[in-house]
């Protein structure tokens, strides 16, 4: 039997359980995988505490959305895979059908990509979600160029070090936010030309300063709420604000022309690559680029057990990690 993890009602880290579990043989479009590292996500939390886009459906739910480990065997209608393959998972499906904390799961294979034989399972658990939610905002919807100016909350989490990276990647010039000082020299250390801590520092006046008055042409931000508003001040006028998650689950206002410079607003999410197999197909191969290259370096911050679930989910709420949380399976 295999293991995975799963709960029952929505709640805090407490209600997850490893369980053993059925997994079966792969269905049309589906391969099942031999799991050896998982990513954990904020989405992830979110979803365990029923506060996510959609809702868990009981009496049992799994959950994860990416994974790293080793093709067992593939379902009828797929092609491009054979057991025995490298591969990560990357989000393209609802935990509602699927899910990736277990050591086997099944999972559809256009949600499936080739890793690279140089990426290790911890490292390859690590990539997906950051990077092409990254590569989706900057370089296709945020259209970042060289010297362009990027603002990128909320910088110390997995997505927002991806962000700081892409944007180098692309020639811009990231600048990074955290609330503490304590986060402000390892957001430095990973490649922000610039950090701003909100606690201590006025974040429109900084950016302008730092702008030398204009402001950023981009500002990507996870946490959406009335903080927006803030945000939306530190950008030049024709600038855009994309917003990518919902950490503040208040209503977000909509900065209006009478108070703030005119600017494109627009919320994003990572399914609008992974489920689009052209966009998907460039996203994959710019960030196998630029892992090749080295300007693309997934940061992790701490691995734990599949054991140490419950663990992880608590380490994760604390808020003090720099980087990605990876689960770690042993077989």
């Amino acid at each position: 039997m295999a293991q995975g993890v799963q709960f029952d009602q929505v709640g805090g880290p407490e209600v997850l359980t490893l369980r053993e579990v059925h997994v079966g043989d792969p269905g049309p479009g589906e391969l099942r995988i031999r799991v050896d590292a998982i990513g954990l996500n904020r989405a992830e939390v979110m979803f365990r505490e029923g506060v996510y886009g959609y809702q868990p459906e009981f009496p049992r739910s799994g959950l994860g959305y990416e994974a790293a480990g080793v093709v067992e065997a593939v379902g009828p209608d797929v092609s491009g895979f054979r057991p025995g393959d490298p591969v990560g998972v990357v989000p393209a499906f609802l935990m509602t059908g699927y899910g990736t904390y277990g050591d086997h799961i099944l999972v559809p294979a256009a949600a499936v990509v080739p890793r690279p034989g140089s990426l290790d399972p911890t490292t390859a658990a690590a990539v997906w979600m950051a990077y092409l939610t990254a590569y989706g905002a900057l370089a296709e919807d945020g259209r970042v160029r060289p010297g362009d100016h990027v603002l990128i909350t909320a910088a110390s989490s997995s997505v927002g070090l991806a962000a700081v990276q892409t944007a180098r990647h692309l020639g811009a010039v990231p600048i990074a936010t955290t609330r503490t000082a304590d986060k402000k020299q390892p957001l430095l250390d990973q490649g922000a030309a610039h950090v701003v801590v909100t606690e201590d520092e006025d974040l429109p006046a900084r950016v302008k300063e730092i702008t030398g008055g204009v402001g950023v042409g981009l500002a990507l931000d996870p946490v959406a709420g009335p903080g927006v508003e803030t945000i939306a001040r530190a950008v030049a006028p024709g600038g855009r604000l994309i917003v990518y998650g919902a950490l503040d689950t208040r209503l977000t206002p909509l900065p209006n022309a009478r108070s703030f410079p005119a600017l494109t607003t627009r919320t994003y999410t990572l399914f609008e690559v992974t489920t689009d197999p052209e966009r998907l197909a460039r996203g994959v191969a710019f960030v196998h680029t630029g892992l090749a290259l080295g300007t693309l370096r997934p940061v992790i911050d701490r691995t734990f057990d599949l054991t140490e679930i419950v663990e992880a989910h608590r380490y994760m709420e604390s808020n003090t990690q720099v980087g990605k949380i990876v689960i770690t399976v042993r077989h």
